[in-house]
């Protein structure tokens, strides 16, 4: 080692190139510096200061040979080691010549920031840490609100020692990197003085999508989110526009923040008022977005960013970058060419009691016995075995060696930026956070089943996709009773649904997939806005990044089974609603048999639009890897029509193969009349009970008049001989009928018939798809016991 390298860097002295001098974290806040940033002003004591301190002092060798001899897999060994090796380096003095580098560079800081003694943080920098490829989230210590030299001295040797805690020996040995090849450096920064931190990442870090930043805020210091001691506020910001598409205020109960008159961090509990409030506005929410998107850019590669703002420093120079390395989960997976489509193991289960739910931080699926624990090392931690569940609070750097062994994770507190969802999704283990309450309801040596590709934990062992014998048997439950609860039937049984975010309450019903997606209640409740009038004010990507969202809320919930996606069928006076709509939205006599459906789509006033409607379909098929996404043309009119809709969707990239159906509404009787035309053009029709018995008997739906008279009946025998003959043509020609409409959820009668012709899937209401279920395997039943009945007297006419 060089004597001539510098004991001491300022920050913008400081490049990327510098790592090995400076650690990961200064070199990363020197480039930061460059690239036109605002960092809190700071130094770095560097590698050479600490490998000078174990020159000096002769501990390296010392700490080598204990190292040599570990076993990190035994935790009470571990910890004995590194129990050891820290207090060696705490006891040893700093050479002078360190401690007065340190002691003046401290001195310096303090005129240019104009304060006396600030107060600063002292944070671990280890050259090996925060590179693309490893990233030691945490592994080291950090000290905030440090004041006074000597206090800077003792801090920055506590730096040094932090490199050898358990998790950090644990952290290289897993990882493969060789003690002796790692520095550490040490930032001391002046103190944010935190009004408001957290995380940001410019990539989504559950979903792996490029096209958003994802910031995690709350209030005071930013340990309470990277330390997973709240459930943070989540704004989901689209790069291009930079308008917030998904914005969750959470409680956040607790605050950390500086005591001065203690002199140290405390935590202090948050009037509800303040907990449930915005720790973050909108406007700095896009600030911090900009910043994201510099630095990304900067990097070339997607960011894990820290930041703060100052409640001392008037707005908008209070907001600052304390910390930027390369995100390096999904980087590696694209990297490697390991970005799979789903991840396994997302189907919905039709047993097992449900415990809890949160956020899925790290997919995945696994069952064992859970250990509820508290305190890393306390006696319950020594008795984790690996395969275990970890159930807890929150995780920290200190729990990563039982982390490593656990099968699952599941904590009451926590993001998806906190610690255990950033290390686990590196560790590859299925986790689940922010669920409030799992370390009450869940009980140690209880056998769980971890789903954290929803976030959900069942009680017992449930088999997540696995074939219909084994999930019984993995539940406990006989196979009479399942069958005596949720009957298979040959008939598929779908669920019609309109509102995204209420899928995770009918998620377990026996439903064979989403037969009828309504994207209005997107337009109306996520996107607000009429699509033309988004196209013409420059936002068109915010229309495809909400549509898609909502859609693949419920995609992946469900996936693999199909959700069926009906493009936007609002009529006139319903776009008029949506605001800016007044411009683009003609008045109409009838708006129910105007301009709507199909028609739209191939209008040169709104086939833009549509357009983007095709994109957000697109977008979750082929970015998302959500193949489990069909679509379906409403209030269809004419073969030509259909033919002119198609051409678009392919222009856009969107056809028609063996993984993407595309099915029409049966609700005109030209479908039905023309049903072999129709048939050559698409893969499958849904009949619209409602508007088909309206336009086949000439009554109007909404006539209360003649509805109280009886006219409006979707059992009427001009409607089910419609219906019948669209099911034969249907399958002259191998497609599939479905119906959608409400008639199937009102009438058994309907239900029956409908079996009784044929009909490949019937689409009810979340509250009938239980009953219609146990129905249809009954009426499957009688008409298969009928047949038999049949076959018989054949048989015995022919034997007489």
């Amino acid at each position: 080692m060089s004597e001539q390298r510098p004991l001491i860097i300022w920050i913008e002295n400081l490049r990327a190139k510098d790592v090995d001098l400076a650690g990961g974290k200064g070199a990363n806040l020197g480039e930061l510096v460059s690239a036109g940033v605002p960092v809190p002003p700071g130094f770095v004591v560097t590698t050479e200061a600490y490998w000078r301190f174990m020159k000096v002092t002769g501990l390296w060798e010392k700490i080598k040979n204990i190292l040599d001899g570990i076993n990190v897999e035994d935790t009470k060994a571990l910890d004995e080691a590194s129990r050891k090796i820290r207090e060696m380096i705490l006891k040893a003095e700093v050479p002078e010549e360190i401690a007065k580098a340190i002691k003046n560079s401290y001195r310096e800081l303090a005129k240019r920031v104009g304060v006396e003694e600030p107060l600063v943080a002292v944070r671990s920098s280890a050259s090996a840490e925060d590179l693309p490829e490893a990233s030691f989230a945490g592994q080291q210590d950090t000290f905030l609100n440090v004041k006074g030299e000597d206090a800077v001295v003792e801090k920055v040797k506590a730096c040094w020692a932090s490199l050898f805690t358990a998790r950090a020996i644990f952290y290289r040995a897993q990882q493969g990197i060789d003690d002796s090849k790692v520095g550490m450096a040490v930032v001391v920064q002046k103190m944010v003085s935190s009004r408001s931190a957290g995380v940001m990442f410019t990539i989504h870090p559950a979903t792996g999508d490029p096209n958003v930043i994802v910031i995690e805020s709350s209030w005071g210091l930013g340990e309470a989110v990277v330390g997973g001691k709240v459930t943070p506020d989540e704004f989901i910001i689209d790069k291009k526009t930079l308008e917030i598409v998904e914005k969750k205020i959470n409680p956040k109960n607790i605050m950390i923040t500086y005591d001065p008159e203690r002199g140290e961090n405390v935590v202090i509990e948050l009037p509800k008022e303040k907990a449930l409030a915005p720790s973050l506005s909108d406007e700095e929410a896009k600030i911090l977005a900009k910043y994201g998107i510099k630095i990304e850019q900067h990097y070339g590669n997607p960011m894990d960013i820290e930041w703060a703002i100052d409640k001392d420093i008037k707005p908008p120079n209070n907001i600052f970058i304390v910390q930027a390395r390369h995100e390096t989960v999904w980087s590696r997976k694209m990297k490697e060419g390991k970005v799979e489509e789903k991840e396994s193991g997302t189907e919905a289960v039709e047993g097992g009691r449900i415990l809890v739910r949160g956020l899925p931080a790290s997919p995945g699926v696994a069952t064992g016995v859970a250990r509820v624990i508290l305190d890393p090392h306390g006696p319950e931690a020594q008795q984790f075995q690996k395969g275990d569940i970890l159930v807890t609070k929150m995780t920290d750097p200190d729990w990563v060696p039982l982390m490593k062994k656990a099968a699952a994770i599941v904590t009451d507190e926590g993001g998806m930026t906190s610690h255990a969802a950033i290390v686990s999704r590196e560790l590859g283990i299925p986790a689940i956070v922010g669920t409030g309450n799992a370390t009450q309801v869940i009980k140690t040596g209880m056998l769980i089943t971890v789903d954290a590709s929803r976030g959900v934990v069942y009680e017992g062992k449930v088999e997540i996709g696995k074939s219909k014998k084994e999930e019984e048997k993995g539940t406990g439950v006989s196979a009479e009773a399942l069958r005596e609860l949720y009957p298979v039937t040959a008939t598929k049984i779908y669920m019609n649904l309109g509102e995204p975010d209420v899928i995770d309450k009918y998620v377990d019903l026996p439903f064979d997939g989403i037969g009828l997606m309504r994207i209005e209640f997107i337009l109306t409740d996520w996107i607000g806005y009429h699509p033309v009038y988004l196209l013409e004010t420059g936002k068109a990507d915010f229309f495809v990044q909400r549509l898609a969202e909502g859609i693949a809320k419920v995609a992946s919930a469900i996936y693999p089974r199909p959700v069926v996606v009906r493009f936007s069928d609002f009529k006139t006076n319903e776009y008029r609603g949506l605001r800016g709509g007044e411009k683009y939205e003609p008045e109409e006599r009838n708006p129910m048999l105007g301009w709507r459906g199909v028609s739209r789509y191939i209008h040169p006033a709104y086939e833009k639009a549509f357009r983007l409607e095709v994109r957000a379909i697109k977008k979750v098929r082929d970015e998302m890897g959500l193949k489990n996404v069909w679509v379906m043309l409403p209030f269809v009119r004419t073969t030509w029509e259909v033919e002119r809709v198609l051409n678009i969707m392919a222009e856009e990239g969107l056809e028609r193969n063996k993984d993407f159906k595309v099915w029409i509404m049966a609700e005109i009787p030209s479908v039905v009349l023309l049903a072999d035309e129709f048939a050559k053009l698409v893969d499958g029709f849904s009949i619209g009970s409602n508007d088909l018995t309206q336009l086949v008997l000439g009554v109007d739906r909404d006539s209360q008049l003649l509805a109280g008279m009886g006219y409006f009946d979707e059992r009427d025998p001009a409607v089910l001989k419609a219906i019948k003959m669209l099911i034969e043509a249907a399958h002259r020609h191998g497609r599939t009928v479905s119906i959608c409409g409400q008639a199937p959820s009102v009438y058994p009668e309907i239900v029956e018939f409908l079996v009784a012709n044929g009909i490949d899937s019937i689409s009810v209401n979340p509250d009938a798809v239980i009953p219609t279920r146990r129905l249809v395997a009954s009426i499957e039943k009688k008409i298969m016991l009928r047949r038999l009945e049949t076959i018989e007297k054949m048989l015995r006419s022919l034997n007489t």
